[in-house]
């Protein structure tokens, strides 16, 4: 038996399918009873719990042989970051309480960066578990499917981008390389803390994201650098209360210290290419 979190969303969602592919038994450990039918009516057991509620989730975990944890993003989080540690705190209770034998834990790329950024959260997630007496796998990654935001304007032509300058590549993955991945190494058997850095086939520029655009909507699209002294702006008219962390987590991008610990030649490769995941956004949008 499994334990899978976030199976709503779409990394959990991908990790529930393969593991139902393999005949392998999981309990899906989500907040709405509302949204259980289909995962119910598939096979799965049901657990209902928040990620701040510890006794909720330690019996959601109980009795399984590994967990699968994402951690729901917050994008504009507080100044601090007391969202992220209200979820660390219950997650380390109910996993001493329920010591699963092993958990594999979704990260970032960046998640050891030194400089405070967005993805802080998920290093701090990391420091946490790495506590835990139990195996543990971070699976570090940068989905291409961040990508949905420039769907709406590649169809009208320009990819506006944060990321510059446009000709620097950007290690990228698609979510179902990460989910098929994830359940993957739910079925391995380690020892101690490790971490697995994931990105796709090849690294991708914004020059050639707008050329993988231009190819899917069959019309010219062109990449168009935001300028830097506009973000802020920008994210506090889209509601933002506490934009820098965001704005750090660019520039680290921008700047290089946001990058694989081990690099590129030593991260694991997934198969999906870029235009490949744009396909399916479009589709969809």
């Amino acid at each position: 038996m499994f334990a899978v979190t976030g199976i709503t969303g779409q990394v959990g969602a991908v990790v529930g399918a393969k593991l139902l592919e393999r005949g392998l038994p999981f309990r899906a450990v989500m907040r709405n009873e509302e949204k259980a039918g289909s995962w119910r009516e598939r096979g799965a057991e049901i657990a209902i719990a928040e990620m701040t509620d510890a006794a909720a989730l330690a019996a959601g975990f109980a009795d399984v042989e590994a967990v699968f944890l994402l951690i729901p993003p917050t994008f504009d989080p507080a100044p601090g970051f007391p969202q992220v540690k209200l979820v660390i705190e219950a997650l380390k209770r109910a996993l001493v309480k329920a010591a699963p034998r092993k958990v594999v834990c979704l990260s970032t790329i960046g998640a050891q960066a030194k400089e405070e950024n967005l993805l802080t959260q998920l290093g701090l997630v990391e420091q946490a578990l790495s506590e835990l007496s139990m195996p543990v796998t971070f699976l570090r990654a940068w989905f291409m499917e961040n990508s949905a935001w420039d769907v709406a304007a590649a169809r009208d032509g320009v990819m506006p981008s944060f990321l510059q300058p446009l000709d620097k590549p950007v290690p990228m993955v698609a979510v179902r390389d990460v989910g098929t991945v994830a359940a993957e190494m739910l079925q391995e058997k380690w020892t101690g803390k490790r971490i697995v850095e994931l990105e796709g086939p090849y690294r991708i520029t914004p020059l050639q994201m707008a050329e993988a655009f231009s190819t899917v909507l069959s019309r010219p699209v062109r990449a168009e650098k935001i300028e830097r002294d506009a973000w802020e702006g920008m994210f506090r008219s889209q509601g933002m209360q506490n934009p820098r962390p965001r704005m750090r987590m660019l520039d680290g991008f921008n700047e290089g210290w946001i990058e694989f610990e081990a690099g590129e030649a030593a991260s694991l490769k997934g198969e999906t290419t870029f235009k490949t995941a744009i396909c399916a956004l479009v589709d969809r949008s």
